[in-house]
């Protein structure tokens, strides 16, 4: 080993012992049971949803309760008590307020609690969960939680609950055990894309995901729309606005970010005051509470930004000709004194004809006003101190894909032709596929973020478009985003947006190993894990495809999705034992019971500690390391310090 290295290695274990203590820690670990990974995917916003399964576990502390109570507690109690763990605060309120929390309550809660907890934490090491536990609380909770004499555990336990009740800290000592129990529960958590738009406060998702003390995202295209919009796509900028109106989502730009639209609404009351926008109208899925705005109101600001957003999209499309997207500059394929368009040779009628910012000689280029408003929204965007450390955020924890315990992660698609073969997109004038373009690509997303402004770094925003929409983009998957004819044209067959080859060729076990040897992992015994799409249950669609390869776990989170679904989401489980999927019920407040149906989707053949993992092949890395420099050290090579 380098010299240099172990010299660096000496200074945190300064002595034969010191090395010799932490390996046999490390090696202590590696024998410990692996913890639970969860993956999530395409929560879009819908923040009251996510943040239940969070709490929950997707369902999986009601399995311990039941585990571990559920011969001496009856099954209402133990809803109760699972209802406590998921939300504390508002529980015990509620039972403040109702007569119900007493002393005797409080004595058999604090009880259980600590049994649900044990159960919990019994796969971690004692110094794992101390770190979990808030400084106030450590003594107490590692005392209760460590008592290993059955004979004395009981009177020990009653004394130290005495105390606790006589000292007046019993309420805020549950609520410490609920959070323990919540976040031992949730060992890592892997978020498979689409954290934004359509639901209304991807904000507060945003905020609970940075709490976790262990998390990845693969990036879905409506986070790449986001970060994109941040680091200076206009078009982006007005993608996802036009979204949030599209919506009715003004809590999340306004309250949440504190972006300013006043400007986008005057602009648009001037502009289209006369306009009754009818084809704009928002679809409503969820009330603002913060910033009410009128309908019609907002119907004119969707316009608005939804034309803008088409003129800076052609002009993208006529500066990258390298995309070969030409088809989509859809407003110079427009006659807009006829009030027609163009497409693919046929010509067909607008829905509505009302462009009073429109040049027809010229129509991509911004009025005067449009300009100025994107003026104000860029800086707008560029200002939020709270977007912008949400957008740092997912880039420091995110990536296009991801590898980890023999599974690979990704939102979208490995881009391929209909013969199979992986498709290629130009980039810099270099073609790259497969596990060559989504590292380029990642590195083309955070040259976008990390430079100043300049060319280089123009080029890379503008390639945040081409991933939120371009029919090569790995995020999108699709031929063309027919947005423009969702809105413009009744022919609901232009409508369609054909997917990529992959998702056909996805179903095949073949294929699915082909692509995992592509990123160096096991064909027969690893999985791909995808978002994006949504699986349609209801249709007889399973999320398991390809013998059990791939599993595609977007179910329908979002309340846009729920009807094409026919339910409310999944959560894919990966414990020591076995892969699960979690099917959620749609998530109505207020209501006790949202215990999703739990399915064994793949048993292990035995039971996997950290040993097996990346983590445990890391650690055994370390261990060898460690072991160099005690050589060194008895060798005399080093010398010992302290």
């Amino acid at each position: 080993m380098d010299k240099k290295y172990l010299k660096l290695l000496a200074k945190e274990f300064p002595t034969v012992n010191s090395a010799a203590s932490e390996i046999i820690n490390l090696s202590a670990i590696r024998s410990l049971p692996k913890g639970t990974e969860y993956f999530f995917s395409d929560m879009h916003g819908e923040y009251d949803a996510f943040l239940h399964m969070l709490k929950s576990a997707s369902g999986m502390i009601k399995i311990k309760i039941d585990l571990t109570l559920g011969k001496t507690v009856s099954s209402a109690e133990r809803e109760q008590l699972a209802n406590l763990i998921y939300y504390p605060g508002k529980q015990l309120k509620k039972l403040q307020a109702s007569g119900g929390l007493t002393d005797e309550w409080r004595r058999l809660t604090i009880y259980r609690l600590i049994l649900v907890c044990e159960a919990v934490s019994a796969k971690y090491t004692r110094s794992r969960v101390r770190k979990q536990i808030p400084e106030d609380m450590v003594y107490i909770l590692d005392e209760l939680l460590n008592v290993t004499d059955d004979v004395v555990k009981e009177y020990y336990y009653d004394e130290i609950i005495t105390t606790i009740l006589d000292t007046g800290i019993a309420d805020r000592f549950i609520r410490s055990l609920c959070e323990l129990i919540q976040s031992l529960a949730v060992d890592s958590l892997h978020i498979i894309g689409d954290i934004y738009d359509r639901g209304p406060r991807a904000d507060i998702i945003m905020d609970e995901l940075m709490r976790m003390h262990d998390i990845d995202i693969q990036w879905g295209n409506h986070d790449i729309s986001w970060m994109g919009a941040v680091s200076g796509c206009r078009a982006l900028i007005a993608n996802v606005i036009r979204i949030s109106m599209r919506y009715n989502n003004f809590d999340v730009l306004e309250d949440g970010y504190g972006l300013n639209l006043r400007a986008l609404a005057v602009f648009a009351g001037e502009e289209y005051k006369d306009d009754p926008c009818s084809l704009f109208m928002p679809q409503t899925l969820d009330d603002n509470i913060y910033d009410p705005v009128d309908t019609s109101l907002v119907a004119k600001m969707h316009k608005a930004i939804t034309v803008i957003q088409l003129k800076l999209e052609g002009q993208l499309i006529e500066r990258h000709p390298e995309w070969e997207m030409s088809g989509r500059d859809i407003f110079r394929q427009t006659d807009f004194r006829s009030g027609t368009v163009t497409l693919e040779g046929s010509t067909y009628s607008l829905l509505d004809t009302n462009f009073p910012t429109v040049d027809p000689d010229d129509p991509l280029k911004l009025s005067e006003g449009e300009e100025e408003l994107m003026n104000v929204l860029d800086a707008s965007f560029r200002h939020s101190e709270r977007l912008s450390k949400h957008i740092h955020f997912l880039y420091s924890k995110g990536s296009m894909y991801k590898t980890i315990n023999g599974n690979l992660l990704f939102h979208g698609c490995i881009p391929m032709h209909d013969d199979g073969s992986f498709m290629s997109l130009t980039v810099g004038g270099e073609k790259y596929r497969g596990k060559a373009l989504l590292d380029k690509l990642d590195e083309i997303a955070n040259k976008a973020f990390v430079m100043h402004r300049c060319a280089e770094q123009q080029e890379a925003a503008d390639m945040m478009w081409y991933l939120w929409s371009g029919a090569r983009s790995p995020l999108y998957g699709k031929d063309k985003m027919a947005f423009f004819e969702r809105y413009f044209l009744s022919e609901k067959e232009l409508h369609k947006e054909s997917y990529n080859a992959y998702y056909h060729f996805s179903e095949s076990e073949e294929v699915c190993g082909r692509i995992l040897s592509e990123f160096g992992l096991d064909p027969k015994r690893g999985h791909i894990i995808n978002g994006h799409v949504p699986v349609k249950i209801k249709n007889g669609e399973s999320p398991v495809k390809a013998g059990g390869r791939l599993f595609v776990i977007d179910g329908g989170i979002s309340k846009a999705y729920q009807r094409t679904t026919g339910i409310a989401g999944y959560t894919l489980i990966y414990d020591s034992h076995s892969l699960n999927l979690a099917e959620h019920k749609p998530f109505i407040s207020g209501e006790s019971e949202h215990t999703p149906e739990i399915h064994l989707v793949e048993k292990l053949p035995r039971r996997a500690n950290i040993s097996d993992t990346d983590k445990g092949r890391e650690l055994a890395a370390q261990i060898e390391d460690l072991r160099e420099l005690m050589a060194a050290y008895r060798s005399g090579e080093l010398k010992e310090k302290g």
